[in-house]
């Protein structure tokens, strides 16, 4: 027929494909958080740090009760209104001693964190980036120093050298320093190892070759390319001696060679409450708990972090 359309007319012509969609690119940092989040345990365990963080940053600033103000009237009391934790033998409001004391027990632990990373960081890329005698020096120091009976080596320093410090930095002052350098510098050497076996690894990589092929020098080679590629393990490490730190500072504090006694750390409350754990069994509770929650918050958190920054590992 004249108005008939040919078949091949009439068949419909093909649709227009439809505009690619940009395909969404996350940075690194972007997916390793993406992937931190899947991991619950280590999600809810930053959380769980963050609410630490918060209460003994803010918490003296809310609960305005002084950390040594002595009430003999209510000495031994069990958690109330007025004393939401308790007291102790004196009648000093915990609350407000652990709010207090957990500033000083997490600062121990990040700035001895901070130092362990440092020097290990340090020794291991210096090891990774050497070769023979250089190595072989530093690996024998580290293991010399992973040797050595770290609690007994702890005491023996903070009892010859806490009387020194004090008369010079002060006795709050002294003790600090004392500690933090202490701890930081006998837990280095993890973390030396781990930075020199990434760094061997690292260094004859394809893109470490080309850097140096176009004459990068050695240390631009390890600022560059090497160190930020080997910082997944590091950061990993660094949480683990965060945990470390807070539990040695605290068995330092239960020995009684810790920070002064009016210096109510965690490990201090914990230690006056060895006496009355039959009648006050709150006073070691709350700082127990403590110590607990926050330890096992920074183990998670470096599961979780271990994970995040190995895109190898399936998190479920």
């Amino acid at each position: 027929m004249a108005g008939s359309t040919p078949a091949s007319l009439s068949a419909e012509a093909p649709a227009q494909s439809a505009p690619a969609q940009p395909v969404r690119r996350f940075s690194p940092a972007a997916d390793a958080w993406r992937r931190f989040r899947r991991h619950r345990l280590a999600f809810v365990s930053l959380c769980v740090l963050t609410t630490l963080i918060l209460a003994v940053i803010f918490g003296p600033l809310i609960w305005r009760v002084p950390i040594n103000e002595i009430d003999f009237g209510s000495k031994l009391e069990g958690p109330t209104f007025v004393h939401p934790l308790g007291t102790d033998d004196l009648g000093q409001d915990l609350l407000a001693r652990l709010l207090y004391g957990g500033r000083i027990s997490l600062a121990v632990g990040l700035a001895a964190m901070s130092v362990a990373v440092t020097v290990g960081v340090l020794v291991g890329a210096l090891a990774g980036m050497s070769s023979g005698r250089v190595d072989a020096f530093l690996m024998w120091v580290t293991d010399l120093f992973l040797s050595l009976p770290q609690l007994p080596l702890l005491l023996l320093v903070i009892y010859l050298f806490r009387d020194k410090l004090k008369t010079i930095i002060g006795p709050e002052g002294g003790t600090f320093v004392l500690v933090i350098a202490i701890i930081g510098g006998l837990r280095w050497m993890p973390v030396a190892r781990l930075v020199r076996a990434q760094f061997l690894s690292l260094r004859e990589k394809e893109f470490v070759e080309a850097a140096r092929a176009l004459g990068a020098s050695k240390l631009r080679q390890v600022v560059r390319h090497i160190l930020p590629n080997a910082l997944g393990p590091v950061i990993v490490a660094g949480t683990i001696d965060v945990a470390a730190a807070i539990l040695a500072e605290s068995t330092l504090s239960f020995l009684g060679l810790g920070f002064p006694p009016d210096t109510p750390t965690w490990g201090r409350v914990l230690f006056d409450a060895k006496d009355y754990l039959d009648i006050a069994p709150h006073w070691a509770l709350f700082p127990g708990a403590a110590i607990f929650l926050a330890v096992l918050a920074i183990n998670f958190i470096g599961d979780g972090l271990r994970d995040a920054l190995d895109p190898r590992r399936v998190i479920g």
